[in-house]
């Protein structure tokens, strides 16, 4: 199989709506992409639509257009997650014996029906929407589009995925701890999370019923806001529908953590991305104080708000606790332990902490932080499903509780191929402020890496000083496991280089050394099995350490213990090992 375009939203309609391209053949062109792409990742639907029905509703498209109908979505297909209402597709929240039959599509749906375009099926999810990693669905685990040996991120996952591989051009997803914008961080999608209230939560199974959303992913912020503009309206069948002013915010101050109250969990690469994220902002940065937003995030999961889930699922804990995935119940059954005063109580401390977001935009008119602190393989978000999970969302669980609109964009890739992005936040009623911040900071992010379709290699890069160069003794160690060169760089200007003394070959040591100088060397790329055979050939008193290079990134690379330092010649004048040997 090759590599799949993304879909664009707006071209498609464009395309469609002008007559120079069918709905039908839109169509076509999806279900052949989904063929190919189910004997990759089967489990990124729960269920679609047969072909003809597909081609039938395409066909039903391209009608209205003939006949004169002006379609913003004309023939744009779509994903949706499975806990919002489609007719003609059972809704089953990744649970099957939850499953039903809707009468009728969710409010959003049918909207966006109405506007031209075509729903294929129902995408997988976190069982009733409980997760942060894609992983706990019976119906099995969509991994990530760019590298599957890592989670796609939840509770949407499936949404992610098929927008990210190329199978519909958006799709629907949730969002009350972050569900629609940490699986867009990972698959390198845009995910709009609108203001509480602003799209109708009418049709959607509740996770917490008071702050779910329904949420979008795209491949762009231009087509996440032409879908906003369809699905967003008051909904007097829904009674948290609110009717919501466009709010104006500038962006000439830009909020961002303190640095000591930055968690990145050990994950160097996701801090790197996000500074150099940062220094593309145009605008003042200001830091503030995380702390009033890490205790709201804590109401969520740590606090009576869990219980609100329970509720969610009473019925089905009390009469068949075995339907429900064994991590699902764990966190929703601990609801039964809060009272209604311990409701009131987290009550009162929201809004204390609510009052204290509110005068932060005195200060910043816009936030913008990580999406996500780390990413884990599949392996280990099973191995530790809950510690892990509650780390993915360090800067996503507050926003709905405290009310606030958000965009997630990407804005870079780990080595690994998983995406790496930054969230704009605002008060409710700033989506369009969002989006608008969004275009003018990051108007070109970069193209995503290829998606893995024939299951990619783990890679590590490793940065070599001495006797591994080029040329060098040493440099066989890396070309008989096939390492691959990557680029000829320098350390950051904070290393001092030493030739070691009585070392055969003659070898140097590395140490990071703030007065120190920067240290020419040379970064491979080697798979993770050659890299483990390459570090357990490593002699003391040298080791692998991680180094910062001179664009601020870091990877593995040799450094030396105390000990190395006896006897030892400093040569850091020199700029690197190279001058040394040829000086003789």
């Amino acid at each position: 199989m090759t590599a799949l375009d993304r879909l664009s939203v707006a071209g498609i309609a464009a395309e469609v709506q002008a007559g120079r391209r069918s709905a039908v053949a839109v169509i076509e062109d999806v279900l052949a992409r989904l063929d190919a792409y189910d004997a990759i990742q089967p489990a990124v639907w729960i269920s679609r639509f047969e072909p003809d029905a597909l081609r039938a509703a395409a066909a039903a498209v391209d009608a209205r257009v003939a006949a004169g109908e002006t379609l913003p979505l004309a023939g744009v297909p779509f994903a949706v997650k499975d806990n919002i209402d489609l007719a003609g597709l059972a809704t089953t929240a990744a649970c099957p014996a939850f499953a039903y039959q809707p009468e009728q599509s969710a409010t959003v749906v049918a909207k966006l029906v109405a506007a031209g375009a075509v729903p294929v099926g129902k995408a997988n999810l976190d069982q009733f929407a409980t997760g942060l990693n894609g992983t706990r669905s019976p119906y099995g685990i969509p991994r990530n589009a760019y590298n599957r040996a890592w989670v796609s991120g939840g509770s949407s996952s499936g949404s992610a995925v098929a927008v990210a591989a190329g199978l519909v051009a958006f799709a629907l997803g949730t969002d009350t701890a972050g569900s629609g914008r940490v699986p867009a961080a990972f698959n390198h999608l845009v995910g709009l999370k609108p203001s509480k209230g602003r799209w109708s939560s009418a049709g959607l199974v509740p996770a917490c019923r008071t702050l779910d959303c329904i949420t979008v992913f795209a491949g762009t912020t231009s087509d996440a806001a032409l879908v906003d503009s369809i699905a967003a309206g008051f909904d007097a069948t829904d009674s948290l529908s609110r009717d919501l002013p466009d709010l104006h915010r500038a962006r000439r101050r830009i909020g961002v953590p303190r640095p000591e109250q930055c968690r990145w969990f050990g994950d160097i690469e996701s801090e790197h991305l996000y500074r150099q994220a940062l220094a593309s902002l145009d605008a003042e940065l200001v830091e503030i104080d995380l702390a009033p937003l890490d205790e709201a995030a804590r109401l969520l999961y740590d606090g009576p708000w869990v219980a609100e889930r329970t509720a969610a699922l009473q019925g089905l804990l009390l009469e068949n606790p075995d339907a429900i995935h064994p991590v699902v119940r764990e966190i929703v059954d601990q609801g039964f332990g809060y009272s209604a005063v311990d409701a009131f109580t987290g009550a009162y401390r929201l809004a204390e902490l609510a009052r204290m977001a509110e005068a932060m935009w005195d200060q910043v008119d816009l936030l913008a932080l990580p999406t996500v602190p780390t990413s884990y393989r599949v392996a280990e978000m099973l191995a530790a499903p809950i510690a892990l999970n509650a780390s993915l969302g360090t800067y996503t669980n507050f926003v709905n509780l405290l009310d606030m609109a958000a965009i997630a964009v990407p804005t870079g890739a780990h080595a690994s191929g998983v995406g790496f992005g930054v969230t704009l936040m605002g008060p409710a009623g700033t989506d369009r402020a969002l989006v608008e911040a969004a275009n003018a900071f990051f108007p070109a992010p970069a193209s995503p890496p290829p998606l893995d379709l024939e299951g990619r290699m783990e890679t590590v890069k490793l940065a070599v000083v001495g006797a591994h160069l080029e040329g060098m003794p040493l440099h066989w160690q890396l070309t008989s496991r096939d390492a691959k060169f990557v680029t000829a760089t320098t350390t950051a200007p904070t290393y001092k280089l030493y030739a070691m003394a009585e070392s055969v070959p003659p070898k140097p040591a590395l140490v990071h050394s703030e007065d120190g100088a920067a240290i020419a060397l040379e970064v491979y790329e080697l798979d993770m099995a050659a890299f483990g055979s390459f570090v357990a050939e490593v002699p003391p008193p040298l080791a692998i350490g991680t180094v910062t290079l001179a664009d601020g990134s870091m990877v593995k690379g040799f450094v030396a213990e105390p000990r190395a330092m006896t006897g030892a010649e400093d040569i850091t004048a020199l700029g690197g090992w190279r001058a040394y040997i040829a000086r003789g």
